[in-house]
């Protein structure tokens, strides 16, 4: 795992800084205090300090956003998370001069990594690391970029991050912790939020009988984030999409609604849907900045 990211970790138990540690072929990170977190064999570290919650998103999730993303059909987020990180790092180093160098990105519920990755691409001096509680996303974001690490960790918890250590936190479609975002943010830094809009897939969302987006949900964001960020500016990112039936059927299947759909239901509506099906990609990024204090 890379020094400069884990340089940046803490121990989930005691807060104490961790370093690698090897035993024959297996690998550790360890801190003072002799707590040990085993690296998987697929490259991620597991640094809960107790059980998880949840298990996260479904092997077959992983697999069906792997598949969406790779087709490009969401790159325009991916796009704006690399503009809008560029301009955060920019202003963490023009803030405090030396601290742009291995600025951290931190992308919180990253899923396979893929926005992360897009991100790194953009900053060649920068490394990632990638939060999520789905083993089998965690094994994909291990492999997503080579200056990005990967951590089993509970974002609802305290995170195994120093005070100050990201220069950017990515939050896409994503639970949020406000008061944790804000600990581990530097204070010039950016959390950039990417929300789903009111229309997002609204062509799926009658004909499939999928979840709706709630129209409330840009004031339980800033509900979340608890006072203790202000936002500074926003993007609506909008993009309409031509879906063959199976695209369509990854899309279902890679998102919270395939939680709760019947697959042989959904299969016979997504067959009769006309082709090429047009859905629209309606999405909100915000630049949130920490408060003081």
């Amino acid at each position: 795992m890379d020094a400069r990211i884990v340089d940046r970790l803490r121990c989930p138990v005691c807060g104490e800084p961790l370093a690698e540690a090897t035993a024959g072929t297996a690998r550790a990170l360890r801190c003072p205090r002799r707590h040990s977190f085993d690296v998987a064999r697929q490259g991620y570290v597991n640094l809960l300090a107790g059980r998880a919650p949840h298990a996260g998103d479904t092997a077959e999730m992983v697999a069906a956003r792997a598949d969406f993303l790779a087709a490009g059909h969401y790159d325009v987020i991916s796009a704006a998370l690399a503009e809008a990180a560029t301009e955060a790092v920019a202003r963490v180093g023009a803030a405090a001069p030396g601290a742009g160098a291995y600025p951290l990105v931190v992308d919180a519920g990253a899923g396979t990594g893929r926005y992360l990755a897009a991100v790194l691409a953009a900053l060649p001096d920068a490394v990632g690391l990638a939060l999520d509680v789905s083993k089998p996303a965690l094994r994909r974001a291990a492999r997503a970029h080579s200056r990005a690490a990967a951590a089993l960790a509970d974002t609802w918890q305290r995170l195994p991050l120093a005070d100050g250590s990201a220069a950017v936190l990515l939050n896409v479609f994503a639970p949020r912790n406000g008061a944790e975002f804000h600990r581990v943010l530097d204070p010039a830094g950016a959390l950039l939020v990417v929300t789903p809009a009111g229309d997002h897939l609204a062509e799926l969302v009658g004909a499939l009988d999928l979840l709706r987006v709630d129209p409330a949900k840009s004031d339980r964001v800033a509900e979340s984030l608890g006072g203790r960020f202000t936002p500074d500016g926003g993007t609506a990112l909008r993009r309409e999409l031509a879906l063959t039936g199976p695209e369509v059927a990854t899309l279902v299947g890679m998102g919270p609604s395939a939680w709760h759909t019947d697959p042989a239901g959904l299969a016979a509506r997504v067959a009769a849907l006309p082709e090429p099906v047009r859905v629209t990609v309606s999405v909100r990024l915000t630049v949130w900045r920490p408060a003081p204090g």
